[in-house]
C-alpha cells in the first residue's frame, strides 16, 4: 500500500496542486494519444485533481477517473466537466476486468510505488483491467539526468495567490540512497507565516528495470519516448514515456 503525502490529503494543499501544475504539454500528449489509438474506454489511474481526466473525457467516451486520496477527487468532483467522469476512491486493487483501451499514469505517479512488489502488483492489475490489444501509457525520470539536482530552494522557488491568499513554494533534497530519493515541499502560507512542510521519496527505476517489469508482466512495449514531442528515448533523456501494450 502506497503512503499518500500530506499535500496528497490537506485540502489547503490540494487546492493549490493544479497552480503548481497547471496544463501543459503532458497534457497535450496524453489527449493526443488517446486520439490516436481512438480510445473509448479509459482509465486514468492516479488521476489526483482530474486535470487530464476531465479533458478526456468527450461525448463518445467512458472515462474513469482514479485515486487513492479521497481529499483530491473531492477537488475533482467540483471542478466544471467533473459530471462526465466516473470517478473512483482507491488504488490499482479496484480496476477488475474493465475491458479497456487505454489506461494512463500520469504526473510521474509512477515513482510512488517503491517496492517492487508494489509496483508489479499495479502493472499487474492494469494489464488485466485491459482489454486485448489495449495500452498502458505512462511516464517516469530518467534517474540518469538527476532531476534531484535541481531540487533546492533556488531553483524551485515559486511565489502565488491560492484561496488562502499569498503563498511561497520550493523544495529541498533530503538524501539520495541508491534510486530512492527523499525531499521535503515548503508550502508557505504568508498570512500566517506558517510552513507546511511535506516528506516525500520517490523511486527513480532504470529504463531496463521498467522494460523488464512490464514485459515480466506480458506488455509488448511500443515505445518509449524521451520528451512530450516524441523524440526516441535517449540515455540522457530527462524522462521516459512508456506505451505498451497487452497482448
Amino acid at each position: 500500500m502506497v503512503k499518500l503525502d500530506k499535500h496528497y490529503v490537506d485540502p489547503r494543499l490540494v487546492a493549490i496542486y493544479d497552480i503548481e501544475n497547471p496544463r501543459g504539454m503532458d497534457t497535450d500528449f496524453y489527449v493526443q494519444i488517446a486520439e490516436e489509438l481512438e480510445a473509448k474506454h479509459i482509465i486514468d489511474l492516479g488521476c489526483g485533481t482530474g486535470l487530464l481526466t476531465r479533458e478526456l473525457a468527450t461525448a463518445n467516451r467512458h472515462v474513469i477517473g482514479i485515486d487513492p486520496a479521497p481529499a483530491m477527487l473531492a477537488f475533482a468532483k467540483k471542478q466544471s466537466g467533473a459530471e462526465q467522469v466516473q470517478w473512483i476512491d482507491g488504488d490499482a486493487s479496484v480496476l477488475e476486468a474493465k475491458e479497456a483501451d487505454l489506461v494512463i499514469m500520469t504526473g510521474n505517479v509512477a515513482q510512488v510505488f517503491l517496492t517492487d512488489a508494489d509496483w508489479l502488483t499495479t502493472i499487474k492489475a492494469i494489464y488485466s483491467a485491459l482489454r486485448s490489444g489495449g495500452y498502458l501509457v505512462f511516464e517516469s525520470r530518467n534517474p540518469s539526468a538527476r532531476a534531484w539536482e535541481q531540487w533546492n530552494r533556488e531553483d524551485s522557488y515559486f511565489q502565488f495567490e491560492s484561496s488562502n491568499g499569498s503563498m511561497e513554494t520550493w523544495v529541498e533534497l533530503v538524501s539520495v540512497d541508491d534510486h530512492f530519493v527523499t525531499f521535503e515541499g515548503h508550502n508557505v502560507f504568508n498570512a500566517t507565516g506558517e510552513d507546511v512542510v511535506v516528506r516525500s521519496q520517490l523511486r527513480f527505476r532504470t529504463h531496463d528495470e521498467i522494460h523488464n517489469s512490464l514485459t515480466q508482466v506480458g506488455f509488448t512495449i511500443e515505445y518509449v519516448y524521451g520528451d512530450w514531442h516524441k523524440t526516441p528515448f535517449q540515455d540522457d533523456s530527462r524522462t521516459m514515456i512508456f506505451v505498451a501494450r497487452r497482448h
